[in-house]
């Protein structure tokens, strides 16, 4: 059986149903006719199954009726239309709430309880009246129905007798506007206050543990709660409706919106403002005014924050461009004040207003410092007209946010203190259409500062350190080879300007200049290479060269006296040939005349060693090795005396990013991949973790392997940044064989350098931990270290280029020793062994393989027995110098040497049966051998760069011995007189 309580749901339903269909039919549709300035007189209506409909018509067939033309009547068009689509819904869901009843009063057996709507549904029932509150109360805030009813105030003066109807004590005096926020509201109060009554009074008759109980409990209070929130949204609305009137047109023009609820006004609770000047303070539900005269300042609260201050009568309030300070005559005054700001805030910032009514069943919360959201600045600054969104702490840009200006400007990035600080992106748009400069660089206070990569609308692209907003330290500036003038600028910036060491290449031109620069111009020693294979070194001033220089061609004439950009010889001056002669005196030039010389050729005087031109290095002694590249080596000195911070990691070593021009046009380009800082810090303990774990010399030489190989490690970002500037000089037009002694000992610095990287960090790792520092190395001990461990691992990044320039510098000795190999390859074994004085009791002749054209029995003595097989003797002495070309590590390159020299001693040894040492007169004839079957090219690079990486710790050792042993082999080998000595008949 059903309760009466569910009898008397039904009937409530059944009003409140046929209720909203009369205020359809008599109120809200002629308000919607109204708020299109309808001139016509009123339609027809019928009442047909609870719904209001136009006789031929249909719901909302009103709405196709013209706009209002001023902007306050669209806008109270838009409420009411919003308010008949949530009665709409309404009447709706109370009609499914009344089916439920009327299927659970016909069957009550089979249909249960919980199947009635108001109790399986109650949130979605409540979320209806919700919206219809809202609704309801937006107009009224706006006075909505007044404005609609002065439309057609005849029509509604007659309609007082349906709106009494409608109403239970309606006033025959009352305005007919506010009959109309009465027809609204009555019916809606009433309803709900007897859906709390009768639902509380079936919860009564059902017991404890009946399986509806929790929903009934549940459903009592949500429509108890419904009632609170609908009172303090109709106070709300109601005082707000008030304020209009109190406020001129001016600043009711630009307060009045639907969204504004007044919270609190300082008329009601006196409050003064300071230091800025205020007549009156308003505090709505999104925002906070203050009032000047005709003036309006409107804080958004979204982005205000309150400080209690240290005064018993103020609280300060922090704006993104204000601070000021509220202040009562007295503390409890304050305290309403700051406690409503603050509910204000916290309610603004949860972006819904809360249920069940404003702060009811909450504990007095604080608003969060952290915050996001958005503000256009209007005081002059650098953010001047700009808007920024994204986070905030105490009224500044705090965190991830985008800068956008009027202009087109745009940044995207981390934000400290209202500055831009960390990585950030900002493109800046340029005159031409679709032309963005895009700095993609680490920000300090507000300016660039740390690494960045910039790709300029003009094609050029710099990658590099900035400081203060300019080019300053370790950069590249380079330009595609598309511009008109393609260039390349490898070096030290000061103050945006080219200053320091630097190379230039000036495709153009077919140049390469290494030298000096001050304030953008070549100033002081530099060295200029020519892709024709000229190069000369001079002193530049102003770009201008200026006094003597030294130039060397192609054919190593050496010049040595002052000469033009253009390479015309003008002045006193000596030119060396290549032969030695020499010619001194003054050169000139006439127009059409060619080269003019007043002076003295030397024929007589040949110099010592005719290669000393050729060999001759420029550079050297002018650019000191150890600051020449002190912008890229100070980073990382930096970075580990603040001792090695994650965040900084970024900004001093670099960061990866992404690089299409094509994707600047989008903003998916602002939010580009990369190695975020945050991942660093976690990076860097590890980094630091795994250096103290392997200190072993060969887990350490593993370590270093791994860190140097690796692009995001300290160690190997440092080491990438060194094999740019490397290849930026050297490779190329670079490649000029008198610039070896500058790489060979840049290489040999770097070495050292990479070294004392590893050891600052290791002495950061050990800080980190607690544990004592280790000692200062001695400086025998640190260049064991650097060629033992160090070198090996960084040579393989440099050995391209080096040995190139070794090859270069080498060319004609390895032309000559190829010659001499190519001659000695034609001798069989025993008559190589036999022309080079191998003596013939350590000839191996049981390596050697007779002939089929030797008789049989023919017992010839051993020194007959010739082989026209080659390559048997000392053949595993001869395998083993073979692999000297298969390592880059000098170290390795001298351990194949002595291998070698231990087959040969091993060979000789079985020869003779017995153990056997060499002398030097038999290793040499032995060795020059071996040499010749081995067939190593470029053996004389490959002598000069073992001798040049060589640790200084095997000088004078049987490691410097060796090495002069095979040396005087290939010297040996290129001689004349073994070139044009007899050949065998082939």
């Amino acid at each position: 059986m059903c309760s009466p309580e569910e009898a008397a749901l039904l009937r409530l339903e059944e009003v409140f149903s046929a209720t909203l269909a009369r205020i359809n039919s008599f109120v809200l549709q002629p308000l919607l006719e109204a708020g299109h300035d309808w001139k016509a007189g009123c339609p027809v209506y019928e009442v047909t199954l609870g719904r209001c409909l136009p006789l031929g018509g249909s719901v909302g067939a009103s709405v196709n009726a013209p706009e209002p033309s001023d902007p306050w009547g669209r806008e109270c068009l838009q409420l009411l239309q919003q308010l008949h689509r949530s009665s709409q819904q309404l009447w709706e869901v109370t009609e499914e709430s009344l089916h439920s009843l009327q299927e659970r009063l016909r069957h009550p057996d089979s249909i249960s309880l919980e199947s009635l709507l108001l109790l399986h549904c109650a949130d979605r029932v409540l979320q209806v009246h919700l919206e219809y509150i809202e609704s309801y109360t937006s107009c009224v805030a706006v006075q909505a129905f007044q404005k609609a009813v002065k439309r057609r105030s005849e029509y509604w003066q007659g309609q007082r007798k349906v709106l009494q109807q409608l109403l239970s004590g309606m006033s025959s005096e009352g305005s007919v506007g506010t009959a109309l926020v009465q027809a609204l509201r009555q019916p809606l109060t009433h309803h709900v206050h007897q859906y709390v009554l009768l639902l509380l009074s079936l919860g009564d008759t059902v017991g404890e543990r009946h399986p509806t109980r929790e929903l009934l409990v549940h459903a009592a209070t949500v429509f108890g709660n419904l009632q609170s929130f609908m009172r303090q949204e109709l106070d709300q609305a109601m005082a707000t409706q008030a304020l209009w009137h109190t406020l001129s047109s001016r600043l009711r023009d630009v307060l009045c919106t639907p969204a504004h609820r007044l919270l609190q006004d300082s008329q009601d609770i006196p409050v003064t403002v300071t230091p800025l000047r205020a007549e009156r303070v308003l505090l709505f539900d999104d925002a906070l005014v203050l009032l000047q005269g005709h003036s309006v300042h409107t804080f958004d609260l979204k982005l205000v924050w309150v400080e209690p201050g240290q005064d018993r009568c103020m609280f300060h309030l922090l704006t993104p461009e204000e601070e000021f300070s509220l202040c009562s005559k007295d503390p409890q005054c304050r305290v309403a004040w700051q406690w409503k700001v603050t509910q204000a805030v916290c309610q603004t910032l949860r972006g819904k207003k809360d249920f069940p009514v404003l702060g009811a069943g909450l504990e007095l919360s604080e608003p969060p410092t952290c915050r996001c959201g958005a503000y256009t600045f209007r005081a002059e600054g650098r953010f001047s007209q700009a808007t920024y969104e994204g986070e905030w702490y105490w009224g500044r840009p705090h965190g991830k946010g985008t800068l956008k200006w009027p202009d087109g400007r745009n940044h995207v990035g981390d934000f400290c203190q209202g500055l831009e600080h960390g990585f950030g992106i900002r493109l800046v748009p340029q005159a031409s259409e679709d032309k963005f400069d895009c700095y993609k660089c680490h920000w300090r206070e507000g300016s660039m500062c740390g690494y960045g990569i910039c790709e300029y609308s003009t094609s050029e692209v710099y990658k590099g350190y900035f400081q203060e907003g300019l080019r300053h330290g370790f950069g590249v500036l380079e330009s595609t080879p598309q511009t008109p003038q393609p260039c390349r600028y490898t070096g030290h910036w000061e103050r945006g300007q080219r200053s320091g060491y630097g190379i230039e290449e000036d495709s153009d031109r077919g140049e390469r200049y290494i030298g000096m620069w001050q304030a953008d111009q070549r100033h002081g020693p530099g060295v200029m290479v020519t892709q024709a294979g000229v190069c000369y070194q001079a002193t530049f001033q102003a770009d201008k060269m200026v006094g003597p220089g030294i130039l060397l061609s192609e054919d190593d004439s050496l010049y040595e006296g002052t000469f033009t950009r253009d390479l015309t010889f003008v002045g006193k001056g000596k030119v060396t040939f290549p032969n030695g002669f020499t010619l001194e005196g003054s050169f000139g030039s006439g127009a059409g005349r060619g080269l003019h010389i007043q002076g003295v050729l030397d024929t007589a005087a040949l110099p010592s060693d005719p290669g000393s031109t050729r060999k001759r290095q420029l550079g050297l002694g002018v650019f000191p090795v150890e600051s020449r590249w002190q912008g890229v080596y100070g980073p990382f000195q930096d970075f580990v005396q603040a001792g090695c911070p994650g965040d900084l990691q970024e900004a001093l070593l670099g960061f990866h990013v992404q690089s299409s021009r094509e994707l600047r046009k989008s903003q998916e380009y602002l939010c580009c991949e990369r190695t975020h800082p945050e991942d660093h810090a976690g990076r860097m303990e590890d980094i630091l973790e795994e250096l103290l774990q392997h200190r072993a010399p060969e887990a350490l030489q593993q370590c270093l392997r791994k860190a140097l190989n690796n692009s995001l490690h300290p160690l190997g970002k440092l080491l990438r940044t060194l094999m740019l500037t490397f290849q930026a000089t050297y490779s190329g037009i670079g490649a000029n064989k008198h610039l070896q002694g500058l790489a060979q000992e840049e290489v040999k610095q770097h070495a050292q350098e990479l070294w004392a990287a590893y050891r600052c960090l290791l002495q950061v790792a050990l800080q980190c931990k607690g544990q004592a520092p280790e000692e200062d190395e001695d400086a025998e001990t640190r260049d064991l270290q650097v060629h033992r461990l160090v070198l090996p691992l960084v040579l393989p990044s440099f050995y391209s280029e080096l040995f190139t320039l070794y090859l270069l510098l080498h060319e004609r000795e390895d032309s000559l020793y190829s010659q001499g190999i190519a001659n000695l390859s034609l001798f069989p074994d025993t008559k190589l062994l036999e022309f080079l004085d191998v003596q013939k009791h350590l000839w191996p002749l049981k390596d050697l393989t007779l002939t089929t054209n030797q008789p049989p029995g023919d017992h010839l003595p051993h020194f007959t027995r010739y082989s026209l097989v080659r390559d048997k003797c000392f053949l595993s002495a001869t395998e083993c110098l073979q692999k000297m070309i298969t390592t880059v590590d000098p170290w390795e390159k001298l351990e194949v040497l002595e291998r070698t020299y231990g087959e040969i001693e091993a060979t000789v040894s079985r020869v003779l049966g017995q153990e056997h040492k060499l002398p030097m007169d038999d290793l040499l004839p032995l060795l020059i051998y071996v040499v010749s079957r081995a067939q190593i090219q470029h053996l004389g690079a490959e002598i000069h760069l073992i001798r040049d990486m060589m640790a200084p710790i095997h000088t004078g050792g049987l490691y410097d011995f060796l090495l002069t042993a095979l040396e005087s082999c290939y010297e040996h080998i290129q001689k004349e007189d073994m070139r044009l000595h007899r050949l065998p008949s082939r």
